[in-house]
C-alpha cells in the first residue's frame, strides 16, 4: 500500500460521493435511488444520508432526501478562496458587455464541465450560466475545446463514460462524429456548438492554459441563437475571446 493508499479516508470520498449524487435532474431522491446512482449498499448510503441530516446538509420529507441550502457552504468556500474566479471575473464583466452576450469560465472534470465564475450582458433575453452547473462535455463549446487538450485514447475513454443522449435535433451524439469534432477544435482553437446542448442557444469556447500548473479552462461566450449565427460568432465574438485569453496568460 502506498503513502497516498494508507493517507486515503474512503468514508469522506463516499460522503461527497452522496452530496454529488443530487443534481438538476435529480434534485429529491430515495433512499434506493441515492444507494444505485452512488453504487453503495443501502445500509451504507442509509448511514451517509443520516449523517449529512444531523449535520444539516440534507434534508428529508420521510420518503425522500434533498440537499439543505447548507451545501451552499461547500460552494462559498472556494469561490472565497480560488484566486482564478476574482481574476478572470473582470475580464468576463467587459466580454460580457462588448458583446451583449453571457460569458463564462469552465473546466473539466471527467466527462463533464463545470462552470467557475459567469458574467450575464444587461439586456433581457440574455442566455444564463449559473456557477457550479454541470454540463456534458461532448455538446457544448466548452467542452470540446477542453477535450482537445487531451490525447486521442483519453478523449475516446471520456466520451465513452456518458450516455450520450440527443439533447435536441441537433446533437451529435455518435463516437466518431464527436472525435472529428474534437479534432476540429484542436486544429482551429476554438469550438462551437450550434444548438446540440439546448435549442436557440449557440455557444463558442476558446482554450486557457496556465502553464504554471498546466491547468486548462474554457473561456466561452453564450447567445440566442435567433441573435447571433455562426459566422457572426466567429466573426465578432472569437476575436474577443482570443484578446481575453491573452490578457489572461499574461496575467497568471
Amino acid at each position: 500500500m502506498s503513502r497516498g493508499d494508507r493517507d486515503f479516508i474512503g468514508a469522506l470520498g463516499k460522503g461527497l460521493a452522496v452530496i454529488e449524487a443530487f443534481d438538476a435532474s435529480n434534485p429529491r431522491m430515495t433512499l434506493s435511488e441515492v444507494a444505485r446512482r452512488t453504487g453503495l449498499t443501502r445500509p451504507t448510503a442509509r448511514r451517509y444520508l443520516l449523517s449529512l441530516l444531523r449535520l444539516n446538509y440534507a434534508e428529508s420529507d420521510g420518503k425522500g432526501f434533498r440537499l439543505s441550502y447548507r451545501v451552499l457552504r461547500l460552494g462559498h468556500a472556494y469561490l472565497a478562496s480560488a484566486q482564478l474566479p476574482r481574476v478572470v471575473q473582470p475580464l468576463l464583466d467587459r466580454i460580457a458587455a462588448d458583446t451583449r452576450e453571457a460569458a463564462s469560465l469552465s473546466a473539466l472534470e471527467g466527462s463533464e464541465i463545470i462552470f467557475l465564475a459567469s458574467s450575464v450582458a444587461p439586456r433581457m433575453m440574455a442566455a444564463t450560466i449559473n456557477v457550479g452547473l454541470r454540463l456534458p462535455a461532448y455538446s457544448t463549446a466548452s467542452g470540446r475545446v477542453l477535450l482537445a487538450g487531451l490525447a486521442d485514447k483519453e478523449v475516446e475513454a471520456r466520451l465513452k463514460e456518458l450516455a450520450r443522449r440527443r439533447l435536441t435535433a441537433k446533437t451529435r451524439t455518435g463516437l466518431d462524429e464527436l472525435q472529428r469534432e474534437v479534432a476540429r477544435a484542436r486544429a482551429a482553437g476554438y469550438a462551437i456548438s450550434d444548438e446540440e446542448q439546448e435549442i436557440g442557444l449557440r455557444s463558442i469556447a476558446v482554450p486557457l492554459a496556465l502553464p504554471r500548473t498546466q491547468a486548462r479552462f474554457a473561456l466561452t461566450v453564450s447567445v440566442h441563437a435567433g441573435r447571433l449565427g455562426v459566422a457572426d460568432l466567429e466573426r465578432r465574438v472569437l476575436p474577443k475571446l482570443r484578446a481575453a485569453r491573452q490578457r489572461l496568460e499574461l496575467l497568471l
